[in-house]
């Protein structure tokens, strides 16, 4: 495993953190898979069920044509339907998932739509309008620890700019799609590393100026726990299942089974 995984594990005890670099918006949502497996993956799931994939509220559509007309400049497709601004042509067109948030009257930071074809246990349809503090308090210590900085730095957001960041947790399948109706089971005993997966959040925020709104991107890398043993990211793994809260790690479904990945580690 690449050592710079290393990075998503910080010196320390577990803490939620919001460390982030910046890169280029064309580099992270443009293609980058040869294979085009990955848009395969996205249309099938948008025609088996449109709804539960993709989803706009009415008034998200500024936001959705803003990024449209941005995200032509980054996925040369696009530019084949400039009347086509519907979320679903984003969804089949673009390798990263899209959520769009702007602000309501009072500030605070509403989900407006997206294209979600590979959720992490989360279900588009059921946070649609919700605001970011909602669809968070479900994790355990989150809100306490980052909300306040999150808000401002979304309100803050440069624009030209992809800020990015990166979020992990463990995953028994190396599925992309986790949605919560696919009723995929958690890790279970006895512990198979090989059969584990360190699932990554590579994300992306940037600004949409003229809407004063905020495009979200996410893109899912799998690594198989057992390439990780024997790597410097293997200690920091170790730490953080170690030392996250009780709370935290139910929510992530592993309260019951974090020591013996902890002692398969190494």
């Amino acid at each position: 495993m690449n050592d710079s995984l290393v990075a998503l594990f910080p010196d320390g005890d577990f803490r939620f953190h919001l460390t982030l670099r910046r890169g280029t918006p064309s580099q992270f949502f443009g293609p980058v898979d040869p294979t085009g497996r990955l848009l395969a993956e996205r249309a099938d799931w948008l025609r088996r069920n449109p709804a539960r994939y993709a989803a706009m509220l009415p008034d998200g559509e500024s936001l959705l044509r803003e990024f449209f007309a941005m995200a032509a400049d980054w996925v040369p497709s696009l530019i084949s339907y400039p009347e086509e601004c519907a979320i679903e042509r984003i969804g089949r067109s673009m390798e990263p998932d899209i959520l769009l948030l702007s602000p309501d009257d009072e500030g605070r930071f509403r989900l407006r739509g997206g294209a979600l074809c590979f959720p992490t246990g989360w279900a588009l349809e059921e946070k649609l309008g919700s605001t970011l503090d909602l669809i968070h308090d479900v994790v355990p210590g989150l809100n306490p620890s980052l909300g306040p900085a999150i808000h401002q730095f979304l309100a803050k957001l440069k624009p030209g700019i992809a800020f990015l960041r990166d979020n992990w947790g463990l995953a028994g399948t190396d599925e992309l799609n986790l949605h919560p109706a696919r009723e995929i089971p958690p890790i279970s005993s006895p512990v198979n590393l090989d059969r584990l997966w360190l699932r990554v959040e590579h994300q992306a925020l940037v600004a949409l100026p003229r809407t004063a709104g905020v495009a979200f991107g996410i893109r899912i890398r799998l690594h198989r726990l057992s390439d990780l043993v024997g790597t410097p990211g293997a200690v920091g793994l170790r730490r953080a299942l170690a030392t996250m809260p009780a709370d935290l790690a139910g929510y992530k479904r592993l309260l019951g089974i974090r020591d013996e990945i902890v002692a398969a580690l190494g």
